[in-house]
C-alpha cells in the first residue's frame, strides 16, 4: 500500500543525471565541443583553447514543472465526482545556481564547477497519488465502505537534490589534441513526506492512517576523462563519465500505517474479515521495510558518453551537434528498477550561435529525449516522458571582461499512457496518464581576466 520509490525531478538530461548548469546551455543546447567557460563541465578537454588566464562565471536558473497523473478508474466517479482525475504536482525550484572556474596557462587547464548535478526541486501532490488514494478506497468498497461514508486526507510531497562539485585538469599534448581528467563528488539530499488519513467514518471514526516521514542523504563519486581535437574552425569534443554510486540511507522521523481500531474490530468478527486483515498486514509489513530506519535505497546516477562537433562557418556564426548516451541499464535503482528499462537514454542536440556585433550574441537550440521506458517502469512517485525541448536566449558583452548570459528553454513532453486489466492489484481495469510540463528561465554572469 505504501510504495514510494523516488520523486525524480530531473529538467534535462537523464533519469537521474542534469545536463544544464550554465545557461550558455539553456540557449543553445549543444556545448560539448565547446572551449568557453562552460566547457568545464561540457567539454573539459576543450579548455586547452579557451582565454588565456583566469574565467569565472555564476549562473542562475528557475525551472517550473508540472507532472500530473490522470487516473480512469470505475472508482473514480465515486471518489472524484467525475470519470477521470488529474492529480495535479507542482515541481520546484526558485533557485538552482552553478559556479564555473577556470585558470589556464600555455598548455594546461585547471577547472572547476558546482551545481545541482541531478534531480533538483521539490515536488508536491496536494491530493495525494492513485496509488494510495484509489487503493485504500478499492479496499474499503470490497467491505462494502463506499467513499460518501468518510473523508480522505491524502498528500505526498519530496525533495531530492544531488549537489556535485567537480575538478578537472586538462592538458594540450599536440597542436590539435588535448586531453582533460577530472572528478566530481556528489552529495544525496533529499526526503520523502506524506500521509493518507480515512476517517469520520459514522460508525468505525478513522479508517485506515499512513504516515511517512524519511531523510536520505549520502556520497558518490565520479570518475571524467575526456578528450579534444580543435583545427581551425572545426572542434570535436567527446566525454565519458562513470558511473556513480549512490547507497544511500533512510533516517526515518515517523513510519506509520494501519487500520483504525473500530474497522479492525468489526473485521475481525469473521473468517473472511480476518483473512482480509491478515492480508493487508503482510502488505504493509512489505511496503514499509524500505523506509525503515538504516535501510538504504540505490540511485545511482548511470554512465554518460557525449561526444559533439562544433564548427565555426564564419568568426560570427557557429553551430554545433551532439550525442549523449545515458547507460540506464546498468544503473542501479530500488529494487532494481532499472532492468524494467527497455534500455538506456538517448538524446540529440543542436544548435546556432550568431554574434551580431562585438556587442550582441544570440542563439536557439533543440534537443530530443527518448528514455528507454516501459509500463512496469512508471510509478506514480517516478514516471519520465520522452519530449522535445526548445531554447533561445542571448549574449551581452557589457565589456571586454564582463559577460551578460539570459535563456529560457521549454519542453514538450509526450503522455505516457499505463493500461491494465488488474489496476493496483483490484482485478479492475485502469488507466494511469502520465503528463509534464517544464519551464526554465535563466540568468548569468561570465567574467574574464
Amino acid at each position: 500500500m505504501l510504495a514510494v520509490a523516488s520523486f525524480s525531478l530531473s529538467w534535462a538530461g537523464g533519469l537521474m543525471t542534469n545536463t544544464n548548469y550554465h545557461i550558455a546551455f539553456d540557449r543553445m543546447f549543444a556545448r560539448g565541443a565547446t572551449y568557453q567557460i562552460d566547457a568545464a563541465y561540457s567539454n573539459p578537454a576543450g579548455l586547452a583553447w579557451t582565454h588565456e588566464g583566469w574565467q569565472l562565471s555564476f549562473n542562475w536558473q528557475s525551472p517550473h514543472q508540472n507532472r500530473d497523473i490522470t487516473t480512469t478508474f470505475p472508482l473514480i466517479q465515486a471518489m472524484y465526482g467525475e470519470s477521470t482525475h488529474k492529480f495535479h504536482g507542482k515541481a520546484t525550484a526558485p533557485f538552482v545556481p552553478a559556479l564555473f572556474a577556470v585558470y589556464k596557462h600555455d598548455n594546461w587547464a585547471i577547472s572547476s564547477m558546482i551545481g545541482i548535478v541531478g534531480s533538483g526541486g521539490f515536488v508536491e501532490y496536494k491530493e495525494g497519488v492513485p496509488m494510495f488514494n484509489v487503493l485504500l478506497g478499492s479496499m474499503f468498497a470490497s467491505n462494502g465502505i463506499t467513499p460518501d461514508q468518510y473523508k480522505l486526507d491524502s498528500q505526498m510531497k519530496g525533495k531530492q537534490y544531488i549537489y556535485g562539485g567537480q575538478l578537472n585538469f586538462t592538458y594540450r599534448f599536440h597542436e590539435n589534441f588535448s586531453a582533460a581528467v577530472g572528478l566530481r563528488a556528489n552529495y544525496y539530499d533529499g526526503y520523502y513526506q506524506g500521509h493518507v488519513i480515512a476517517d469520520q467514518h459514522p460508525l468505525f471514526g478513522e479508517l485506515a492512517k499512513l504516515q511517512l516521514d524519511v531523510d536520505q542523504k549520502g556520497w558518490g563519486f565520479t570518475p571524467i576523462v575526456s578528450v579534444d581535437y580543435h583545427n581551425g574552425p572545426l572542434t570535436l569534443g567527446a566525454k565519458y563519465e562513470f558511473r556513480t554510486k549512490l547507497d544511500i540511507p533512510n533516517t526515518t522521523n515517523e513510519l506509520t500505517a494501519g487500520m483504525g481500531t473500530g474497522l479492525v474490530t468489526y473485521l475481525g468478527q469473521t473468517d473472511a474479515g480476518k483473512m482480509v486483515l491478515q492480508k493487508i498486514d503482510a502488505e504493509l509489513g512489505n511496503k514499509m521495510k524500505p523506509y525503515m530506519d538504516g535501510e538504504k535505497t540505490r540511485y545511482d546516477m548511470p554512465s554518460l558518453l557525449a561526444v559533439a562537433a562544433q564548427y565555426e562557418f564564419t568568426p560570427k556564426l557557429r553551430a554545433a551537434l551532439e550525442y549523449h548516451f545515458f547507460d540506464d541499464k546498468h544503473a542501479k535503482m530500488s529494487n532494481d528498477r532499472q532492468e524494467k528499462l527497455k534500455g538506456g537514454t538517448h538524446e540529440v542536440l543542436a544548435g546556432i550561435e550568431y554574434d551580431i556585433n562585438d556587442m550582441f550574441t544570440i542563439s536557439a537550440g533543440g534537443q530530443r529525449t527518448d528514455y528507454g521506458l516501459s509500463d512496469e517502469y512508471q510509478t506514480n512517485t517516478s514516471f519520465a516522458c520522452d519530449s522535445y525541448s526548445v531554447g533561445l536566449g542571448g549574449a551581452i558583452n557589457l565589456n571586454k571582461n564582463l559577460r551578460l548570459n539570459v535563456s529560457y528553454f521549454c519542453s514538450i513532453y509526450s503522455d505516457y499512457d499505463v493500461k491494465t486489466d488488474n489496476y493496483l492489484g483490484t482485478g479492475t481495469a485502469g488507466t494511469d496518464t502520465y503528463s509534464r510540463t517544464n519551464n526554465v528561465f535563466g540568468v548569468g554572469i561570465d567574467y574574464k581576466f
